[in-house]
């Protein structure tokens, strides 16, 4: 039986949070109510191949990877419910190639510092 090869990951969204699965079996989930913080990370590639990663983190710096070629209307909508979020913010970021991370959105109420996040 031939088919389309495993994805090397997928997530879900739901009303809870987002959850990512890995291939290799590892999983990375943040519930909506500890999100602090949202990246967009822009990796080296030529447009409108690059690469784009939504990086949400909670208050001790985890978080969940999100490609960007596994959002949907689903994810961006719930992402609308963050309070103040700029979702033009969100689309301008996405669509610059520069290999950079960019916050697009804190929480009105942050913590003082964020450690850095590894992603892959």
């Amino acid at each position: 039986m031939h088919g389309n090869p495993m994805p090397d990951s997928y997530v879900y969204v739901t009303e809870e949070g987002v959850t990512r699965h890995y291939a290799d079996g590892s999983v990375e989930a943040l519930a909506w109510e500890d999100v602090v913080e949202v990246r967009v990370v822009t990796e080296p590639g030529t447009a409108p191949d690059f690469d784009v990663l939504y990086v949400l983190l909670d208050r001790d710096g985890e978080g969940c990877v999100v490609p960007r070629s596994a959002t949907d209307a689903t994810f961006l909508a719930r992402l609308r419910y963050l309070p103040d979020f700029d979702v033009d913010r969100l689309h301008l970021a996405a669509a610059s190639a520069n290999d950079a991370a960019v916050v697009v959105w804190r929480s009105p109420d942050p913590p003082s510092a964020l450690p850095d996040f590894e992603y892959d």
